[in-house]
């Protein structure tokens, strides 16, 4: 019957001794167990590759699904090896596309039938390119088998390329995310000091707006023509000329001034008073009518 040392049991040197059975349980696991593990097996870290690893055939796939149609797959065979898409190098394209359809064509029939159309099509041009040329008429070249094939590659990468630039804007839920605040406020309302020098220089304020905003009212005044009149009648009473300037009041206005031309006009009109002037130039005078010469 085999005894098992202390658990605390250490080397010469003051190491932590390894006792019988973890030996045999550790195997080829190295002293120095603070390197990063390579796997875990089982949930147990596995530092050195074992001799007897046995990798099974089907672990290691390719999935097409990645790929978004024969397109997609031709165009990556064709960048990845930077071939000229504008002369593509039709036999070692095949070749490679082929193999990737004998891939999944053993896996999933209903994948491989949408590649198979494509690898037809590989198959016709590289036929075609084999064959000599058409005749055509003089001074044309012959088509190009693979015109067709290279200008659906080129609008394909356009509108691939036009998509990721897309895919890279921000989008809501993806890389923006809405975020709310919620400011807590107090129930009772604080309000602001106002001293009395406050209130006087909103009151200056107001002031001074007022100042800014004047109004001028324009009044019509009512002037007859019949009341001017009897006021030149009743200056010329008792007087037996009257110069024509003393006839009018300039601290009145101008309508006034107006209006009393208009009775005068209206006056010598009726024959009620008479203008005269005694020669040119010189002042004109204003008598009734009725007054004796």
């Amino acid at each position: 019957m085999s005894t098992r040392p202390p658990s605390d049991s250490r080397t010469a040197d003051g190491a932590p001794a390894l006792l019988p059975a973890d030996a045999a349980g550790l195997g080829a696991m190295p002293q120095v167990i603070d390197q990063v593990a390579l796997a875990r097996l089982y949930g147990e870290p596995l530092f050195a590759m074992p001799h007897d690893l046995y990798i099974p055939p089907d672990a290691l796939k390719v999935f097409l699904e990645a790929f978004e149609g024969p397109l997609d797959l031709l165009l990556y065979l064709i960048r990845r090896q930077n071939f000229n898409i504008l002369d593509i190098p039709m036999a070692a394209v095949t070749r490679q596309y082929l193999s990737y359809v004998d891939e999944i064509r053993s896996t999933n029939l209903e994948l491989a039938a949408e590649y198979l159309l494509m690898a037809a099509m590989l198959i016709e041009i590289k036929s075609r390119m084999l064959l000599p040329p058409k005749k055509t008429a003089e001074g044309q070249e012959p088509e190009d088998p693979r015109a067709e094939l290279v200008r659906r590659l080129l609008e394909y990468e356009q509108i691939k390329l036009a998509a990721q630039k897309l895919n890279e804007i921000p989008q809501y839920g993806r890389d923006v995310m809405r975020v709310q605040v919620f400011v807590e406020q107090a129930l009772q309302p604080r309000f602001p000091d106002v001293t009395v020098v406050d209130l006087q220089d909103a009151w200056r304020d107001i002031v001074k707006r007022a100042k800014l905003v004047q109004h001028h009212v324009i009044s019509r005044e009512e002037l007859s023509v019949r009341e001017h009149m009897s006021i030149v009648l009743r200056k010329l009473q008792g007087a037996r000329f009257v110069e024509f300037e003393d006839l009018f009041d300039p601290s009145r206005g101008m309508p006034v001034l107006v209006v009393t031309f208009v009775a005068l006009l209206e006056l010598c009109k009726e024959g009620l008073i008479d203008v005269t002037q005694a020669e040119a130039f010189a002042p004109i005078y204003v008598r009734l009518a009725y007054t004796p010469a």
